[in-house]
C-alpha cells in the first residue's frame, strides 16, 4: 500500500512570486482550509476568454467534487474535452481587516488554497451519488442522511466533475500591520478587526408540518 506524502510537491504554478514565506504545502493545512468552507471559485478558459464561476464543492480524500446543471459551461467542457478541462479552483477565508498607519500597508488576514489541474466529468453512477452526498454534507454535515436522495430524473439533470488534489498550495497571513518605523508615531489608530462567519437562527420553510424540530446538526452550526 502506497503512503501518501505529508505535503504536496511545490511547482512553478504553486510557488507565489510574493510573500513566499506565507505559502504552505502540507496536506493537514490544505485540507483544514478546504473543509472549513464550501464556496469555491472555479476558473477555466472558454472560447479563448477566462471565466470564473462561484460554486459549491466537497472534498473526499484527495479529490474535490463540483456539481451543476448538465448544461452548465464548465461541466459541458469537462465532459466534451479530451483529456478533460484545465481549471484553477480557489477558496479563501477572510479572518481580519488589517488597518495600518499608512494606506499602503493596509491588508487582510486570510487563509487560501489554490488548486491547479484537469477536471473530469464523473460518469460512474455510484461515484456520482457519493459525490453528491459529500457535497451536501460538506455544506451541512449530516444532512445527506436526513433528506431524500436524488431520483433518476434529478440525476439525469445533474453533472459532477472531479478535480484531484495534486498541484496545490495554501497561503496564510496572520498578525498585525507592518507599519514603517517612521510611521509608528502618527496619530492614527492601527490594528486588526477580526472577521468571522456567523449563522443566524434557522427559519422553517413555509408549509413545514407541525412538530418537525430543527435537527441537532443544524442547531450545531
Amino acid at each position: 500500500m502506497s503512503v501518501i506524502p505529508a505535503a504536496y510537491e511545490p511547482t512553478e504554478r504553486t510557488v507565489p512570486s510574493r510573500s513566499r514565506e506565507r505559502a504552505r504545502y502540507d496536506r493537514e493545512t490544505v485540507h483544514a482550509i478546504l473543509d472549513q468552507t464550501y464556496l469555491c471559485h472555479l476558473g477555466f478558459v472558454r472560447d479563448g476568454a477566462p471565466v470564473v464561476l462561484p460554486t459549491l464543492f466537497g472534498r473526499v480524500g484527495e479529490t474535490l467534487y463540483v456539481h451543476g446543471s448538465t448544461g452548465s459551461r464548465p461541466l459541458l467542457a469537462a465532459g466534451q474535452q479530451d483529456p478533460g478541462l484545465p481549471v484553477c479552483l480557489t477558496v479563501t477565508h477572510v479572518d481580519g481587516l488589517v488597518l495600518a498607519k499608512s494606506a499602503f500597508h493596509h491588508s487582510i488576514n486570510y487563509r487560501s488554497v489554490v488548486v491547479h489541474g484537469t477536471a473530469y466529468e464523473v460518469t460512474d453512477e455510484a461515484e456520482r451519488r457519493m459525490a453528491l452526498d459529500a457535497l451536501v454534507d460538506h455544506v451541512v454535515p449530516g444532512r445527506s442522511a436526513d433528506s431524500r436522495p436524488a431520483n433518476t430524473k434529478e440525476l439525469a439533470a445533474t453533472a459532477v466533475i472531479r478535480l484531484d488534489l495534486n498541484e496545490v498550495s495554501a497561503k496564510i497571513r496572520t498578525g498585525g500591520p507592518n507599519d514603517d518605523a517612521e510611521d509608528l508615531e502618527l496619530p492614527f489608530w492601527s490594528g486588526v478587526v477580526p472577521v468571522a462567519p456567523a449563522y443566524g437562527t434557522p427559519v422553517p420553510a413555509a408549509g413545514l408540518a407541525p412538530g418537525i424540530a430543527v435537527p441537532d446538526y443544524v442547531s450545531a452550526l
